[in-house]
């Protein structure tokens, strides 16, 4: 009898741990963020750049001005970026990318974490990597076409503008967080943010030429929520 019990606790014992290693670490950790960024009113559709230098390289294709990318169908604002304000947390550890192709910054807008990150050159043209921050001190570094990789660095968390002396039309932009909890959204202005530790946040969404605003966001462990904003001119 005795036994049998000790075999029919092992068991038990057994299954709850297979069930706990089944699980996700980060399952029950944090909970979701999803949302549109839309645009307020009529958007104007996107300008066409005539490129003045490099014409070989950079009028392979057209070159849009990205400043204010809307869906037409949806009014969706691309290239906002939405981060979760107080919410700590860590980044992957994963490197960040930033290149110069077809004489544009992709992408136009980044997320990274302060440190450093790297900067491609896959057009084999001059380029020069331009930054104009606040906290930052200011990079000015050429990079010519075979120089196809070199790493920048941003230390502390702000809001950085980059351009590119030898191609006046571009324009980007680096959002350097302390933390992970920040999105970019895509072309019909959707952003998700994952694990985000539950509590209740203040999200801010942000836009090159609309500015910013703000709501109150509660996340619980393990669900979803679902938030909308509004930016216009």
């Amino acid at each position: 009898m005795r036994k049998s019990l000790i075999i029919v606790l092992l068991i038990g014992i057994g299954l709850g741990l297979w069930v706990l290693a089944s699980v996700p670490a980060d399952s029950a950790a944090g909970g979701t963020i999803t949302g549109v960024v839309k645009f307020a009113g009529d958007p104007a559709a996107p300008k066409v750049i005539p490129p003045t230098k490099d014409a070989q390289v950079c009028g392979k294709a057209p070159i849009y001005d990205q400043s204010l990318m809307v869906d037409k169908a949806s009014k969706g604002i691309q290239w906002a970026v939405v981060w979760v304000g107080g919410a700590k947390g860590k980044w992957d550890g994963k490197g960040v990318t930033l290149d110069q192709q077809g004489c544009t910054f992709r992408p136009h807008v980044l997320a990274a974490p302060p440190g450093k990150l790297t900067v491609l050159n896959s057009d084999g043209i001059l380029h020069n990597f331009h930054s104009h921050g606040k906290k930052n001190p200011a990079l000015n570094q050429a990079q010519p076409g075979f120089r196809k990789k070199m790493e920048v660095e941003f230390k502390q968390a702000e809001i950085v503008k980059i351009t590119c002396d030898a191609h006046p039309w571009m324009t980007g932009w680096i959002v350097v967080s302390e933390d992970p909890y920040i999105a970019v959204t895509d072309d019909k202005g959707n952003f998700k943010i994952e694990n985000v530790p539950p509590g209740t946040y203040t999200l801010e969404a942000w836009h090159e030429t609309l500015g910013s605003t703000k709501q109150q966001v509660t996340v619980k462990a393990g669900e979803t929520a679902k938030v909308a904003f509004e930016l216009k001119k």
